[in-house]
């Protein structure tokens, strides 16, 4: 099963969000794209709704061939890092389940890329039904309820295997 592609994609440090990438990565999906295709389909789909600064066309591809690898196999580790999301409004249970995810991958010494989604509109596109809600890596791990740092610890070591 696929997981929804991000509305956003990193390019550097920054988190870029970009109108249109949700069905551009579908229509590459459903086209059965090479990760070589994709990469001028996808630019190509979403420039005409976005705004691309000069000079960075080739960095905008590359974050979005990145990004379209992921959603086809799912985080593959290749980069060292944890994709961890924290889907929620903003709340006191989100704030301090980021803040418990921070303290245990420091503990663990371990990297990862820590995004808050506070947009009720993304949160419903996640199928996020109940907040705060933690996904690593696309999988649901948690949903209403703060889970203990044993249970994160888990879940962060079956992601290093």
């Amino acid at each position: 099963m696929h997981t929804a592609p991000s509305q956003t994609i990193r390019i550097g440090s920054s988190s870029i969000g970009l109108i249109g990438l949700d069905p551009a990565m579908n229509e590459a999906r459903k086209r059965a794209l090479s990760e070589t295709e994709a990469k001028d389909f996808l630019f190509q789909s979403i420039e005409k709704k976005n705004y691309i600064p000069p000079g960075m066309a080739e960095r905008y591809k590359s974050a979005l061939v990145k990004e379209y690898t992921k959603y086809l196999h799912g985080w593959s580790g290749n980069d060292g890092e944890a994709v961890i999301r924290i889907y929620g409004p903003g709340c006191i249970s989100c704030n301090g389940l980021q803040n418990l995810v921070i303290e245990v991958l420091a503990a663990m010494n371990l990297a990862a890329d820590i995004e808050q989604i506070h947009d009720p509109d993304e949160i419903g596109r996640a199928g996020i039904l109940r907040t705060p809600a933690l996904v690593i890596n696309g999988s649901l791990k948690s949903s209403g309820l703060l889970p203990t740092r044993a249970m994160l610890e888990q879940w962060l070591r079956e992601i290093q295997n």
